[in-house]
């Protein structure tokens, strides 16, 4: 709440101060809430931290090591849905892969123009994030439990939050869409975070 604030009522040093204490207070939450930790789920964490660092910089270094970070911490993910899903037919492997394949499309065509130099990471990125998104559905469907609900909206949330990210930083720059990246990134760390710790919830 502190750093959104700090984002509305632009406030550097707040953004600065709370900005990396949300992973970390995360991190923390997470190792007391379980019994067993997931350590790709940890290490998901600490490059999503890392990224959140990263992108506080402005320059186009700082963006580039940040999205190495998130793309990590996106591959982490994926890899832990993967080990939760099981065997589905091809047609449900298509179905899932649609919706993300075509939002995938439709953002890229609709930035190209604007990526310049970083239309390749940008790209390889935005495969990332909606193969988590494909594969968090796949799980959903295979599963349909409150546990993979909540991956599926969290992996959804945040796909939205970096849509905005890529509208706002190489379109049109605005300040709600500012608020509406740091809201919807914390919304879909906390879901992730619910549905990694859900087994172990009494």
């Amino acid at each position: 709440m502190l750093d959104i604030i700090g984002i509305i009522f632009r406030i550097p040093i707040l953004i600065q101060v709370f900005k990396p204490i949300i992973l970390l207070s995360l991190i923390a939450l997470y190792v007391v809430s379980v019994l067993k930790l997931n350590k790709l789920y940890v290490l998901a964490l600490i490059f999503s931290f890392f990224g959140d660092v990263f992108l506080m910089f402005s320059g186009e270094l700082y963006f580039i090591i940040g999205l190495i970070s998130f793309l990590i911490a996106h591959l982490l993910f994926i890899k832990i849905v993967i080990n939760q899903t099981q065997k589905q037919s091809i047609s449900k492997v298509i179905i899932s892969i649609i919706p993300f394949l075509v939002l995938f499309l439709g953002l890229i065509l609709f930035l190209k123009d604007f990526l310049n130099d970083l239309l390749i990471p940008v790209i390889i990125y935005g495969l990332a994030i909606c193969t988590f998104g494909a594969v968090s559905f796949i799980n959903y469907l295979s599963i349909k439990s409150r546990k993979s609900l909540l991956m599926l909206i969290g992996s959804i949330i945040f796909i939205t939050s970096d849509s905005v990210l890529a509208i706002n930083k190489f379109y049109n720059s605005s300040h709600l869409f500012e608020i509406i990246i740091m809201i919807t990134y914390i919304l879909a760390q906390y879901l992730i975070f619910r549905s990694m710790v859900f087994k172990d919830e009494s």
